[in-house]
C-alpha cells in the first residue's frame, strides 16, 4: 500500500505540473495518473487502497468543503437570494430533461433508462468546482455580485438532490415503486445538515476560546467530528434524513462568522492539507474509470454529454433571471456549473451492480462525463474567470 500511494502522489503531482506548465488543469494530469495506474490498465494500486478508495474521497471531499465553509461570509450569500436556491436543483433537472429527451433517440434505451442516467450526470462536481471559487474569492473576481459564494453554496447542495433522484429511479427500475418519503426528505436533510452543523461549529468557536490550544489541534478535532456525521448519515439516513457534507460546510461558516480570526488560520491549514488531498482524490477518481468503456461509447456519447451540458447551462441562466448579473458575469456562471467527477465515480457503477440492463451504458457515460467534463469545465473556469468577472478592488 505505501508504494502505491507514493507512486499515486508523486505521479499525480508530476503529471498535475506537465498539465499546468502545457495550459492545462492539473487535475486532468492526476485523472490521467489514475487511468494508467488503475486496475484497468497497469494495476499498480494496491487492492487493499482501492477497497476503501471511497473512503479516501469522502476525506479529501471534507477537507475541502470545511475550507469552502472557512471562507464562506453568510452575508454575501444573502445578497445572492433566490438564485442560490435555484441553483441547487433547477440546473440538475434541466439536465437530467435533456438526457430524457436526447439519450432515447441517440442510444435506443427506454425512459427510465435515461433518467436513471440523466440522475447519475446530473450532478455537479464539489471536488471540482470548490477549490476554483475559492480562488477566485482570494483573487477578489466576482465578488460585487458574490459569484463565487453563490456557485460554491448550490455545488454541495445538489449533489444531495441528485443522488435521492437517482435513489428513486433505481427504485422504480427495479419494481419498488417511487417513495414520496424520499423526496419530502430532500429539504428535511438539507434543513437538519445546516442546523446540525451550525449547531457545532457556533459549539466549537466557544470552545476555541475559552480552552487555548495548536491550530493543527483544532483542525483534527474539526476533521473527528466531520468523520463522525459522515459515518452517522451512512447508519441512520433512512430513519433521520441529514446532509452530513452540507453539516461539514456549516461547521466551517459558523466558525467563521463566530471567530473570524481563528477560521482564517485553520482556512491556511486546511488549504496546505489539501495540497496532498487534491492529489489522492482525482489519481482515485482517475483509477474507477475503465478505459475500454469509454473507448467502446464512441462519437454518440460525446455528443450526448455536450448535448445534455447545454440543458444545464440553460437551466443555470434560468435561474439567474432578473438577477444584477452582467450577461458575462451569466454566462461564467453556465459555464462554472458543468464539470463533473467524484458523484459519477461514486455513483455510476451502482445500476451494473444492481443487475439492472442500463447497467454497462449508465457506466459508460459516466466514464465518458468525467473524462470530458472535468478537465474541460476546469480549463474553462481557468480561462474564463478574468475575462468575464469584475475584480474588485484592494483584492
Amino acid at each position: 500500500m505505501l508504494i502505491s500511494i507514493a507512486m499515486m502522489l508523486l505521479m499525480g503531482m508530476f503529471m498535475g505540473w506537465i498539465c499546468k506548465k502545457i495550459h492545462l488543469p492539473s487535475l486532468t494530469g492526476m485523472i490521467l495518473t489514475g487511468i494508467i495506474l488503475g486496475p484497468y490498465v497497469l494495476n499498480l494500486i494496491d487492492s487493499s487502497l482501492l477497497n476503501i478508495s471511497s473512503d479516501l474521497r469522502r476525506i479529501a471531499l471534507i477537507i475541502i468543503l470545511t475550507r469552502a465553509g472557512l471562507s464562506l461570509d453568510l452575508n454575501d450569500l444573502k445578497k445572492v437570494g433566490r438564485p442560490a436556491i435555484l441553483m441547487c436543483f433547477v440546473p440538475a433537472c434541466f439536465e437530467m430533461i435533456g438526457m430524457i429527451l436526447l439519450a432515447p433517440k441517440l442510444l435506443g434505451i427506454s425512459v427510465l433508462d435515461a433518467a436513471i442516467m440523466g440522475a447519475v450526470v446530473g450532478a455537479v462536481s464539489p471536488a471540482v468546482i470548490v477549490p476554483k471559487m475559492l480562488k477566485l474569492m482570494e483573487e477578489g473576481y466576482g465578488l460585487e455580485h458574490s459569484i463565487p459564494q453563490l456557485i460554491l453554496a448550490g455545488a454541495s447542495v445538489d449533489d444531495v438532490f441528485v443522488i435521492v433522484m437517482f435513489t428513486a429511479f433505481t427504485g422504480l427500475a427495479q419494481g419498488n415503486g417511487v417513495s414520496v418519503r424520499s423526496f419530502i426528505n430532500i429539504p428535511i436533510s438539507i434543513v437538519l445538515g445546516i442546523l446540525v452543523g451550525v449547531v457545532i461549529g457556533i459549539i466549537l468557536a466557544k470552545f476555541f476560546e475559552k480552552i487555548h490550544m495548536r491550530d493543527t489541534t483544532k483542525v483534527s478535532i474539526i476533521l473527528c467530528i466531520s468523520f463522525i456525521l459522515v459515518t452517522f448519515e451512512d447508519r441512520f439516513s433512512s430513519v433521520i434524513p441529514f446532509a452530513s457534507l452540507i453539516a461539514v460546510m456549516a461547521i466551517g461558516i459558523a466558525l467563521q462568522k463566530k471567530r473570524e480570526i481563528v477560521a482564517n488560520r485553520l482556512s491556511l491549514k486546511f488549504n496546505k492539507l489539501w495540497v496532498v488531498a487534491e492529489v489522492i482524490l482525482f489519481v482515485l477518481v482517475g483509477a474507477t474509470v475503465d478505459i475500454k468503456y469509454a473507448v467502446s461509447a464512441g462519437v454518440v456519447s460525446i455528443l450526448l454529454i455536450l448535448g445534455v451540458l447545454v440543458f444545464r447551462m440553460l437551466g443555470v441562466f434560468c435561474c439567474l433571471l432578473k438577477t444584477k448579473f452582467t450577461m458575462k458575469e451569466r454566462g461564467f456562471c453556465m459555464i462554472a456549473y458543468t464539470p463533473k467527477a467524484t458523484v459519477q465515480a461514486a455513483i455510476g457503477g451502482v445500476p451494473l451492480a444492481m443487475g439492472l440492463a442500463c447497467g454497462n451504458i449508465v457506466l459508460t457515460i459516466a466514464v465518458v462525463a468525467i473524462l470530458i467534463t472535468a478537465p474541460l469545465g476546469a480549463f474553462c473556469i481557468e480561462f474564463a474567470y478574468k475575462r468575464l468577472l469584475s475584480k474588485t478592488d484592494g483584492q
